[in-house]
């Protein structure tokens, strides 16, 4: 086998159909689209047009409603955690928060933190520093002698809001004078 030998597989590449090149392409004058009509012109857009019959996805009734406000938690549940701490996956000695979790492999995702849920049973005393943690999870942490802490995570996609209504303070010193 030589270099210029190398070919690849009969049908492997296809070239294209140059489309409006005159009779003799076999695809010329109009190129394929037959004759006349909204589709043989250029811009159509009509997937899912049902000739003004109301389209079958506007027919079928909306559901549910997605919270633009809503938090993104990654929910780990004590069982897990527990397991991953027999497995030394995790160290209970140091306190577990959301980039322990994510490092060990227990966390995915929760931009906003994770949630701590009391799914499972929990018997090292381990310290959680979590984003939130429900009732059943922090009573079974305490229960083995752990604690749990419940901090509030900051994400950069948060911007300081003012209230509606509420003006700005500021000296007149800091306005823009006016040029005469």
């Amino acid at each position: 086998m030589k270099l210029n030998d190398l070919r690849d597989n009969p049908g492997a590449r296809k070239t294209r159909i140059r489309v409006g090149r005159g009779i003799g392409s076999g695809k010329g004058k109009t190129a394929g689209r037959g004759q006349k009509g909204q589709k043989s012109r250029s811009g159509v857009a009509i997937k899912g047009f049902e000739g003004g019959q109301m389209p079958l996805h506007m027919r079928l009734p909306k559901r549910g409603f997605n919270n633009p406000f809503g938090k993104d938690f990654a929910e780990v549940n004590l069982g897990m955690v527990q397991k991953f701490i027999d497995a030394k996956k995790l160290d209970a000695k140091k306190d577990i928060d959301h980039a322990a979790l994510k490092a060990a492999g227990l966390a995915r995702g929760g931009k906003d933190g994770v949630r701590l849920l009391g799914k499972g049973e929990i018997s090292a005393k381990v310290k959680f520093i979590v984003a939130g943690a429900s009732k059943g999870a922090v009573e079974a942490v305490e229960k083995a002698g752990g604690s749990v802490e419940v901090v509030e995570v900051k994400t950069p996609s948060s911007k300081p809001s003012t209230v509606k209504g509420e003006k700005k303070t500021g000296t007149a010193a800091d306005k823009p004078k006016k040029a005469k």
